[in-house]
């Protein structure tokens, strides 16, 4: 986090880098003992069953540990005194729907290319085939994470992107919005390391396991965090934040099908999936570091990162 932000924080106001490194403190801290928990209970693999069928991890990282942005929003305003303005929780859409088509069909897309980026590159030779039989998604399995998938998984991410696109982002936009969209993806990536260190996401059956995996988190948080939190800024809602989120989520966990799990992987947080978010990423911080340079020339206060 210093990397990115370093000495650029003198550059918040008093009030805002207290109340960044209160949400940070409470976000990561909720994570870290949720991540305790689970390790001290067999971590992923071997956590014990509270009921049939479900386990203790199955209860605690959709609850608690994928809450806790939301719930460092809220407490960061209580124990600052911040007060409940500026909660993002208007949908704006009237006039403002292209944040919501590229939430939606953009990340659909940008998860696809993940996928035939992968298939390109298993033809060729370059990165292995998926260990044993892998099933069919089908006709049915297709609407379904193109469609209801995508809603249900964005009352999941809410959780997340109350936190970080909704607040932490805000928070951190007078640094510019290029180091604001930097900044908020590497926390995000150190918010997922508990539970990467255990297996989440890449299993452990990786080279430098579980260093690598909290480097490729980080990289996929920033590369991914761009696009939503440009997604975000640009729609001043939480809500196509959200919906981006949920859409990865959904169309995402297709990428299992054509690639298994891995670090190198067609999912979008693996190190082939990533490469479309990366690229559009690029594109939307060259962008707006000549958006912020023109606002210091004008006094401009837009917030357009480059969706326009």
């Amino acid at each position: 986090m210093h990397g990115v932000v370093g000495s650029h924080m003198t550059a918040l106001a008093d009030p805002d880098r207290r109340r960044v490194v209160t949400f940070v403190a409470v976000a990561l801290g909720i994570a870290a003992l949720t991540g305790g928990v689970l390790y001290a209970t067999g971590g992923l693999a071997s956590s014990p069953e509270i009921a049939p069928g479900i386990t203790l991890s199955a209860i605690l990282l959709p609850t608690v540990y994928m809450f806790s942005p939301a719930v460092a929003n809220v407490a960061t305003r209580l124990l600052t005194d911040e007060g409940w303005t500026d909660l993002r929780l208007r949908p704006n859409l009237r006039g403002n729907w292209r944040p919501y088509v590229a939430a939606w069909l953009g990340t659909s897309v940008l998860v696809g290319a993940g996928m035939g980026l992968y298939v390109a590159l298993e033809s060729a030779g370059l990165v292995p085939p998926p260990s044993g039989d892998q099933p069919a998604l089908g006709l049915v399995g297709i609407v379904f994470t193109l469609t209801l998938g995508p809603v249900i998984n964005t009352l999941v991410a809410f959780g997340e992107e109350f936190g970080w696109r909704a607040y932490l982002l805000q928070k951190l936009e007078q640094l510019g919005v290029r180091r604001a969209l930097l900044a908020h993806g590497v926390i995000w990536g150190v918010w997922h390391w508990p539970v990467i260190a255990m297996g989440y996401n890449y299993g452990l059956d990786y080279p430098a396991a579980p260093w690598a995996g909290l480097a490729m988190m980080t990289v996929a948080t920033v590369a991914i965090g761009t696009v939503i939190g440009a997604i975000a800024l640009r729609a001043d809602s939480v809500w196509p934040a959200a919906l981006a989120h949920g859409t990865l989520n959904a169309v995402g966990s297709a990428a299992v099908l054509v690639s298994g799990v891995g670090i190198v992987a067609a999912a979008p947080v693996a190190l082939v999936g990533v490469v479309p978010w990366a690229v559009v990423g690029a594109v939307i911080l060259l962008r707006s570091e000549r958006f912020d340079a023109s606002s210091q020339v004008t006094g401009g206060a837009d917030t357009d990162p480059g969706l326009s």
